[in-house]
């Protein structure tokens, strides 16, 4: 069958590789979409924490299937899943608490196990949730990017009627939007870099768009950094009221330091979150507001590619135009 596999940093492309065979409490699951974010082109390029990846891999941490073969009797032939990509230990301190994310083997899906962007995966079915047939596969696709950022958004538990900024007009900023919408916020304003995004922001349905910080209150109860640079977290950490918390949810390049106003922070009384992946919890939460139709992310996804145009997808999410970007798809058979 055909994968995008990457070797070694900067080793990539489509290759022919063995298919996976069926075992007893596995799936194998058919992708139809698969999404790609700034972390693939990490993987490929060599800047992910050498803790966290295991080379050669099969990219596509991002997905929806339907089920070509189960064996699990929970799971019928034909049915769309998306399966979490953390795969627990479940005997360790943190699962028992339920912190999964935390997990003490670390072991996920696209890092350390082949990922979907391939004709066939095999994933244990006690990881897989069945999908309603009016969600789309656009927004299926989303669900662990969108869990990442529940996750973040239920450390922080935002009050209804306060006020939250989110740092970033890309796909978690986008996503962050969307689902900070759940805690009713009275005020939900956006800031971004490109202009280019606000029709996006308005779906994800920000209040306001900013593109010149000197127009931002910095009296923000909550403040969400969301675009993954050293100089979206300095400013996420300036614009909050005395007492405001901090989510840290984006990923700068492995290893930046920042400079931290200490004293100010502690003045303001700031506290700061940094959140990791996704439990089970927030999979399932998100997987259950798509269900019940409370949330469709359909709207983020705006390049689709075939799976052979792999580059174009790379270099479309690499690229600063005057275009506006969400989330790039590599498409496996869509439905």
């Amino acid at each position: 069958m055909r994968a995008l596999r990457c070797y070694a940093p900067n080793e990539v492309g489509v290759v022919e590789v063995p298919k996976p065979e069926l075992q007893n409490e596995y799936l194998l699951v058919k992708p139809l979409a698969t999404g790609i974010c700034g972390t693939d082109i990490e993987i490929i390029e060599g800047g992910v924490d050498p803790a966290y990846i295991r080379y050669p891999i099969t990219l596509g941490h991002e997905w929806v299937g339907r089920i070509v073969a189960s064996g699990a009797n929970d799971f019928a032939v034909g049915a769309r899943v998306v399966v979490e990509g953390v795969v627990p230990c479940e005997s360790c301190d943190e699962c028992k608490a339920g912190a999964t994310n935390r997990c003490a083997k670390y072991d996920e899906i696209g890092f350390t196990r082949d990922g979907a962007a391939a004709e066939l995966i095999s994933v244990p079915a006690k990881l897989a949730h069945l999908i309603a047939n009016q969600v789309s596969d656009e927004s299926a696709a989303l669900v662990e990017p969108a869990a990442v950022v529940y996750q973040g958004l239920l450390r922080i538990n935002p009050t209804p009627d306060s006020k939250i900024l989110i740092v970033g007009d890309g796909t978690i900023g986008l996503l962050a939007t969307t689902l900070s919408k759940v805690f009713q916020p009275k005020v939900l304003d956006v800031y971004g870099i490109r202009s280019s995004q606000e029709g996006l922001v308005r779906q994800a349905g920000a209040d306001r768009f900013v593109t010149d910080s000197s127009q931002l209150t910095k009296d923000y109860d909550f403040v969400v950094e969301a675009a993954g640079a050293i100089a979206a977290v300095d400013l996420a950490l300036t614009q909050g009221k005395r007492g405001a918390q901090v989510l840290l949810l984006g990923y700068p390049e492995h290893g930046a330091r920042l400079s931290l106003a200490v004293h100010d922070l502690i003045n303001n009384d700031v506290t700061i979150h940094a959140s990791f992946s996704y439990t089970r919890k927030s999979w399932k939460a998100i997987v259950d507001l798509l269900n019940s139709g409370d949330l469709d992310l359909t709207f983020v996804v705006t390049h689709i590619y075939q799976l052979e145009q792999w580059p174009e997808a790379l270099e479309t999410l690499r690229a600063l135009t005057s275009q506006p970007r969400g989330k790039v798809l590599l498409a496996l058979n869509l439905d």
